[in-house]
């Protein structure tokens, strides 16, 4: 493995009561060559959780913009050559980064994401495994419907974003769904099947809050990438 591929591991927060939790699993990751970005987007709550990480993190503070702004930032500020995101409400299993930066590396592919577990609030397990895999031409059918790729699971080399922008701060609950569909035309997948994620669904979580706002977004991404799609669906069943 290239002694010198660095990860950036990006933590967007917004008065998280999680957050501690989220930067434990980045510090415990086997993978060492990493760094931990935690962009606090005007967080007036558990601000005081990052306090005994001060040392092992960058904080960045910035005016609340949403988590595709505080993702950017932490983006531009990043000094890795890979970009991985973790929520602060998720956690991240001990292998992950390196399990993806070994697949990633010896595929050849610039984006790989794994299948994950739901979790409560208290940690506890809700699920059996989620995201089965799928080949190319199930995966763009697939997107033409919805996001099955959980943005925590994702870890992509950093000239992705010189290819496809960075995420659109005009989409404040599907920006992760729009940026896939931009990174699809371009570039081969890799998947791991084994979970390496725990995704914690709480009453307070975005998409249970912004639920509606967020079902219009969806329609406004299907539509602004849907010919896109389908030529890509075409070309890849004729392959």
């Amino acid at each position: 493995m290239d002694a010198k591929a660095k990860v950036s591991i990006v933590i967007p927060f917004y008065n998280c009561q999680y957050i501690d939790l989220a930067v434990e699993s980045a510090l415990a990751q086997s993978y060492t060559d990493i760094e931990i970005i935690v962009v606090d987007d005007g967080s007036t709550k558990h601000i005081e959780k990052l306090t005994p990480y001060k040392n092992d993190i960058i904080y960045i503070r910035k005016t609340n913009g949403g988590t595709a702004s505080a993702l950017n930032r932490g983006i531009m500020a990043a000094t890795g050559s890979y970009f991985a995101w973790l929520s602060s409400d998720d956690q991240f299993h001990p292998d992950k980064i390196k399990r993806q930066m070994e697949l990633i590396q010896n595929s050849g592919t610039f984006f790989c994401h794994t299948a994950f577990y739901y979790i409560n609030e208290q940690g506890e397990r809700l699920s059996e495994v989620v995201a089965p895999p799928m080949n190319r031409v199930q995966l763009i059918e697939t997107l033409m419907k919805g996001c099955p790729v959980n943005g925590s699971s994702v870890l992509l080399n950093m000239k992705v974003f010189y290819t496809v922008g960075l995420f659109n701060e005009s989409f404040l609950y599907t920006h992760d769904y729009e940026l896939w569909l931009r990174i699809l035309p371009y570039y081969e997948w890799a998947y791991i099947k084994e979970p390496l994620l725990d995704y914690r669904v709480h009453a307070a979580m975005g998409s249970v809050i912004h639920g509606k706002q967020q079902t219009q977004e969806i329609k406004r991404v299907q539509a602004k990438h849907a010919k896109a799609l389908l030529r890509l669906l075409r070309k890849e069943q004729k392959l």
